[in-house]
This record gives C-alpha cells, structure tokens and sequence, in this order.
C-alpha cells in the first residue's frame, strides 16, 4: 500500500457546517474502504492547515480517486503529499 499525506483546509461551506465533522470524517473512511483504501489517522490541527489525513491506497488512482470525492463535497480543499518511508527512502536516494 502506498501512503499519501493530504493537508486539509476548510472551505466557508466547512467551516460553517463544523458540528458536522465527525460525521463527514465518518462517511469519507466509509468512501474510503469501499474504494480499497483504508484511513490510518485523522487529525483535527490548529495552524497553517486544519487537518491531516494520512491514506493508504493499493493505487495512486484509488487514492486520487476518494480525495477527489472528498474535495468535490465542497467542505475542504486538500493538498496531497506522497510519502514514503525510510526504506524506500533510502533505497531511492541510494539509486540516484
């Protein structure tokens, strides 16, 4: 499974509807799993950004696939980081 990192921002929408967040939060993991990704955390963050969403999809298509859904429900925009970890790190660092 590959693992993204999406950067989370309300829109005015989102940020008007907040009490609705664990619920949203709740039916995007739903999307999610249908699609054959599985959301390993959910952070609710102060700051630069106003959540983080860390994903794990078998395909960069699944995982563009759900974030796009969750951006079309108008209550976020996302910025999407692939991540890897420190072996395939290393191992792309050390090839090139």
């Amino acid at each position: 499974m590959t693992t993204f990192i999406a950067l989370l921002d309300y829109t005015d929408q989102g940020i008007r509807e907040i009490r609705d967040s664990p619920q949203r939060a709740d039916r995007f993991n739903q999307l999610a799993e249908q699609a054959g990704a599985r959301v390993v955390a959910q952070y609710w963050t102060i700051g630069s950004h106003d959540g983080v969403l860390v994903l794990e999809a078998p395909t960069d298509e699944i995982a563009a696939s759900v974030l796009l859904a969750l951006g079309a429900s108008g209550n976020v925009r996302t910025t999407t980081l692939r991540a890897f970890e420190w072996a395939d790190a290393q191992a792309l660092i050390q090839d090139s």
